[in-house]
Formats: structure tokens, sequence, C-alpha cells
């Protein structure tokens, strides 16, 4: 018999060994040098009960005998076994003649090793058990109690190891998961950067990009104005990439989206408890985005009240989260965008003066597609390459009318009507150049979002259409001025009085 000083050291040491491990490969060996030094075995061995299966797997095995049934890879059922027994009782089993008494059925592969004794001891962690501890040995006969009372504490403890080892594990995937999603993102965010609304050469789009190159560095907040489709969160997008907080978040809500009564959650967060389905803590758009660019879409459409909130945290830096007792700092730059009149809103109550003019420090208005025609073939043909690779198509180009029917098409989705249309062209398309049907792009629908355009605006617009379509060829059979009915000079003079002007070459 052994003696308590001596189990209890050994007890220590197995504690030491299990806490000091990070991988089930060592943690077992380990932890059977230490148990040598207290009960002689022959054959160790962990198994781990496994619901899918409702078996026990071999989570670990060491022995010294020279015939080995059951090894590592074993599975033992749950039913009529005595590692199911002591899952399902939480107690000890001890079978001390295994030549005369075999009660279990893997008690006859152990015969078959030699084995003389087997004890089988519950591994239980908060009232759970998640396996056995089994411990066999050619001597048999009844082991010393002492023994065993010492061999249940080693099963505890390498209960509790084995859990924070499966922790461990879950933990270091989830991380490499998580960092897997974020290169990908990062790669698809890089990819998709200039993805539609950044593609132009027009006066109109040269000006936007213009202020938001300006904007980009300073941290100011943005308003971005503009119809349905024009490109507002691209541009957000490009504003966070060119700005000193390039390297953290850029969050995104829209506004539209939500529920008045979750809107507060999503934006500053919840504490556990503080409503209804509330049963976990929440961190709220702001805190993600801190240190980095927090995109309020659709802002015109948020409810008073979390109007008031945003105002607080715009003027103070500071997020109550919903139910919370203390206020959080952060340290986020806003973005807001809108395809609403905010000043009608501001005149029918439903969105704050102050709040506004908080927001609009620095305005950008994105044109539609219908006002920088000449963007239109450079857009449709970059859709036309990013979607043929994606779908597998062979297309090159555009046919001629197709390019014509969409230079003249008025547009009221704006870009994204544009590549939604191209897409579906390329779906039905097997041939070289793209044709685009007519029933796709026949309807001019008025815009009931802008103000109804002038003489001048239409007399510029169909010029700018006729340039874009014949390459802002001027002179010569079928020029822009002949095409026009006007000699080249008196082309050339309207062209300088309406501010039209060929665009860059990229």
């Amino acid at each position: 018999m052994h003696n308590a000083a001596l189990n209890y050291r050994t007890l220590l040491s197995v504690t030491n060994v299990l806490n000091s491990q990070r991988n089930r490969q060592s943690l077992f060996r380990a932890v059977t040098d230490q148990l040598a030094k207290v009960v002689r075995w022959e054959r160790a061995g962990i198994t781990v009960y496994d619901l899918k299966s409702d078996a026990f797997r071999f989570y670990a095995v060491e022995t010294n005998l020279p015939k080995v049934v059951l090894r590592s890879d074993a599975m033992i059922p749950r039913a009529h076994s005595a590692v199911g027994w002591v899952y399902d009782h939480h107690q000890v089993h001890v079978r001390p003649h295994l030549q005369r008494e075999r009660l279990f059925i893997e008690d006859e592969s152990y015969l078959q090793e030699g084995l003389g004794r087997m004890i089988n001891l519950p591994m239980v962690v908060q009232e759970a058990c998640l396996g056995t501890l089994n411990i066999g040995s050619i001597e048999a006969g009844p082991p010393d109690p002492a023994d065993v009372d010492f061999l249940q504490q080693v099963a505890t403890q390498i209960g509790f190891a084995i859990a924070h080892v499966n922790a461990y594990e879950e933990i270091s995937r989830l991380k490499e998961q998580l960092a897997r999603e974020n290169v990908y993102l990062a790669e698809e965010l890089k990819a998709n950067q200039d993805f539609g609304v950044v593609v132009g050469r027009s006066q109109a789009f040269e000006q936007v990009l213009t202020l938001a190159r300006q904007a980009a560095p300073t941290g100011a907040t943005v308003m971005v104005t503009g119809e349905t489709g024009t490109g507002k969160e691209v541009l957000a997008r490009a504003i966070h990439e060119r700005s000193l907080r390039r390297d953290r978040a850029f969050v995104r809500l829209n506004c539209a989206a939500l529920p008045a009564g979750l809107i507060e959650s999503e934006l500053f967060g919840h504490e556990r408890g503080a409503f209804t389905g509330a049963e976990h803590q929440r961190v709220g758009r702001f805190e993600l985005a801190d240190g980095g660019t927090l995109f309020l879409d659709e802002v015109g459409e948020m409810p008073l009240e979390a109007q008031a909130k945003l105002l607080r945290v715009l003027q103070d830096g500071l997020v109550d989260r919903v139910g919370g007792a203390n206020a959080i700092p952060v340290d986020v730059r806003v973005i807001a965008a809108t395809n609403a009149d905010l000043h009608r809103a501001i005149q029918q109550g439903r969105f704050r003066s102050d709040l506004y003019y908080r927001l609009n420090v620095f305005p950008i208005h994105m044109p539609p597609l219908r006002e920088r025609p000449e963007d239109i073939p450079i857009l449709a043909r970059h859709f036309l390459r990013v979607h043929s690779q994606r779908l597998k198509r062979q297309c090159e180009d555009f046919d001629e009318a197709s390019m014509e029917r969409l230079v003249q098409y008025a547009w009221p989705g704006n870009v994204r009507e544009l590549e939604n249309i191209v897409e579906r062209a390329l779906i039905l398309c097997h041939e070289r150049l793209l044709r685009i049907d007519p029933a796709m792009v026949n309807v001019r629908v008025p815009t009931e979002s802008g103000p109804r355009r002038t003489l001048h605006d239409e007399e510029r617009h169909h010029i700018l259409q006729t340039l874009t379509l014949l390459d802002w060829r001027i002179e010569g059979p079928g020029g822009a001025a002949e095409q026009l009915g006007l000699a080249p000079s008196t082309l050339r003079s309207r062209m300088q009085k309406l501010a039209i002007r060929r665009p860059s070459r990229m």
C-alpha cells in the first residue's frame, strides 16, 4: 500500500502536468508516467463518449502488453459495456478476476491481452460524465481502496484537462476560421473596391471623386446623397479605404431595413435582460466600428428616438447601450447616405434639424446615370468583364445597336440597374458580342426624386449621348455634327457653352 504523502505528491504532479498540456497527443502520455509511481498497470486508456454514434472512442491508449486487441482506433458501444455502465451510473466499476468472470463486452478482449484485473473510473466534470479512465493490470485480485480513491481523483483531473483541451482546440479552430474569413473579406473588399461606382470619366463623376479624395483623409463626417442605385455605399467604402482608418473596420447599417424597436439595439448594443429576448449582452455597430468607419445607409428612415441618441454619440463620442448604466467612449467616423429629401423631412417633423447639420458636414451628391451618359459604355464594359468571368462567358463587347440602346435609356435604377441588365443579358448570351434585348431597356421611366430638366439640360444630354455613341468623333461623314445637323464649328461652340468636354482616357 502506498502512503498518503506519495499519493498527494503524485496527484499534484498529475494536476501540474495536465494543466501544462495543450494537445491530446501529449496529455495522456504525461499522465501515465506519473501513475506508474503509485499504481502498477500494464494497460491505461481513456475513452470519451461520442453522442452521434452512442459509443465510446479511445482518446488515448498506453500499454506494456505484447498483444493489444483494443487499440486506439477502437469504438466500444454504450450498451452492454463497462464504460457505458460507468458513464450511466457515474460510479467506479472493478472486475478483479477477468479469468473467472467477464461481465461486459470488452472483457473478452482484455482477457486475450493477458489482463487479470480492470478498473473503470468515470471522468465527471460539473456533474457531466465525459468518459472513463481505464486501468488494467496483469495481476488479479481486489485493488487497494486507497489506490482506487487516488485513481478516481486522477480521473476527475483528466476530465477537467480534456474539457480544457477541447475548449482550447475549439478556440484555436474558431481563431483560424476567423482569420481565414478576415483574409477572404479583405480580399473581397479590395477586389470590389472600385466595383461599378468608381468606374467613369465624365466631368460630373470626376467632381465626385475629387470631393471624395479631399474628404477621405480628414476624418470629417460625410453625407452622400443621390438616387437609389447610384453607388452611395461603394463611394463610402472608397472614402474609408483612402482614409487613415483603412486598417480598421468598415461597418454598415441600413436604417430602413430594421424595425424601429431593433435599430437602437443594432446601433448602440444592449445589456443582458434589457428587454424581452435579450438573453445575452450585444455589442452595437458603433462599438464594432470603434477606430473605423460606420456607414449609415438610408439615414432619413431612422426613428426620431434613435436620432436623438445618434446625435449624442456624434457630439460626445459616448455610446449608451440599451439597458446599460455606463456610457462607453467610441472613436468612429460616420458616413451617412440618403436618397430622401431631408429638408422636406425636417419640415414634416420626421428628421431632426440639429442631427442634419451634424451629418451634413461634407456633402457629396452622386449624380444619376442619365446625367453622365458618357460613363455608360465604360460602366457597361466594366460589368461585362466582371460578370463574363464569373459566368464563364466568352463575350468580348456589345453589338452596336445594344450599346446605343444603353446610352439612350433613362436608367431609373441607375448603376445598379445597368449592372443587372448586363448580367441578365450575359446569362442568355453565347456569342462573341453581347446583345441587349430591346424589351429590357425600351421604357423611359421619369424620375420623381429630381427636378424637371430644363431645355438647357435636354440639349446637353442629347449632344452628350450622340458624342458618346460616336466615340467623340465630331467631323466627317457620320460624325456627331452631321448626326445633329450642325456645322462642326457650331457644335464645338455649343459644347463649350454647355460645358461638355471629352473625358480623359483611363
